[in-house]
């Protein structure tokens, strides 16, 4: 079993939308945690679909999957909570796995956020690949500026050699049953700190595998990139 786990649980502090989470914002004819959520509708290799969003936003997020996709595709598609931070939504979307889901040694869980909707049919399909085969994958693209390190955040410490740095998007897939023992071999310490599920990975010297991903894969953070997003909603092909 495949199951996609869409991570809606963003407030939108840094788009200044006080009002209203950045995923339910619009984005050309409709929300952006729509145009998402069709990706994985439409990827014969997803078998089931967690959306998982503040709990306030639960209903709204409901009357969405049916406004937009229709009632017989949102029966499909499962809204539960997600967690107050990205460790605890993941954590939450495992919990709901478990208890909703027979899944074995090779069921996969395919996580990507929301704010992410130019995610292509590609960049799905090698999730899955990946982590059937290797247990881990994280999608990424390379680094083109310089990246420069500073211990003060006042003067450079390093300047790391830009050929071995990529920039980290999402889809990040895992076997299911693989992710939760890494989890639980996690301390509190570590689970307040450690944010990043494939981070987690290589801390505890598990293999990831990367997937290319796409420079226009891009996450909607601030009100500039939403009109990007606007604007790239006229030129990228979504079924690449």
């Amino acid at each position: 079993m495949v199951i996609g786990a869409i991570f809606a649980g963003g407030i939108g502090s840094r788009m200044g939308s006080a009002d209203m989470p950045k995923q339910y914002l619009q984005l050309g004819s409709k929300p952006i945690i729509v145009h998402t959520i069709e990706k994985f509708v439409v990827n014969p290799g997803i078998d089931r679909i967690i959306v998982l969003c503040p709990k306030a936003w639960i209903a709204h997020t409901k009357d969405l999957v049916k406004k937009y996709l229709g009632e017989a595709i949102a029966e499909k598609i499962n809204v539960v909570e997600g967690g107050s931070t990205r460790n605890g939504t993941l954590e939450n979307a495992l919990k709901f796995i478990n208890e909703n889901f027979a899944i074995d040694d090779d069921s996969v869980i395919v996580t990507h956020d929301a704010v992410r909707p130019f995610v292509t049919h590609r960049i799905i399909d090698e999730n899955i690949e990946a982590a059937k085969k290797y247990g881990a994958c994280d999608t990424v693209i390379p680094a083109t500026d310089t990246i420069v390190r500073s211990e003060d955040s006042k003067n450079v410490s390093s300047i790391p050699t830009r050929s071995e740095l990529y920039q980290g998007q999402t889809p990040q897939s895992f076997r299911i049953k693989e992710l939760e023992s890494v989890l639980n071999s996690l301390t509190e310490d570590e689970k307040n700190t450690l944010t990043d599920a494939c981070k987690i990975y290589t801390i505890k010297n598990k293999p990831v595998c990367i997937v290319d991903g796409e420079v226009f894969n891009i996450k909607i953070t601030y009100t500039y990139d939403l009109k990007v997003a606007n604007a790239l909603l006229g030129v990228v092909n979504n079924d690449k």
